[in-house]
């Protein structure tokens, strides 16, 4: 059995488990890459699954397609991510990733309660806030937004 070097489109969502037009998404925000073949078909690189892979895990862990494409570019000649390149990667998240983890929570340990935006609309607020003095500190939930 041989394994194909070039993959259609198709392949290539049937193999990563997402739609065509994920893919052309990818490739038109510069995450992957494609060729045109004689018959004006795309064609993409085996690689291309690992890639699509790694961007699939870094979107679970909250990692935006912006800063999914900064990693990226990083790597050397534009290359596939390798396992070492994945564990850079993914230290250099984790810092981003403990900064969200402690906002959120901080929210969830807020929900039973006013999250500080100075809105004045509960009937009970927990929080006094005379005048909207919160205001000053500038627009939506100023208090959760505290670090």
């Amino acid at each position: 059995m041989s394994v194909e070097t070039e993959l259609s489109v198709g392949q290539v969502a049937k193999r990563c488990g997402i739609n065509i037009s994920a893919i052309h998404f990818y490739e038109q925000k510069g995450l992957i890459s494609s060729w045109q073949n004689q018959g004006n078909q795309r064609r993409y690189a085996r690689e291309v699954i690992r890639r699509i892979s790694l961007i699939k895990a870094a979107q679970q862990l909250g990692i935006s397609l912006d800063e999914i494409h900064l990693a990226f570019t990083s790597l050397p000649n534009g290359r596939t991510a390798t396992k070492e390149d994945w564990a850079d990667l993914s230290n250099a998240w984790k810092k981003t990733l403990t900064q969200r983890i402690a906002k959120m929570q901080k929210l969830k340990d807020s929900l039973d309660a006013c999250i500080g935006c100075g809105c004045l609309s509960m009937k009970h607020c927990p929080l006094y806030n005379p005048e909207d003095i919160l205001v000053e500190q500038g627009p939506g939930p100023v208090l959760l937004n505290k670090n």
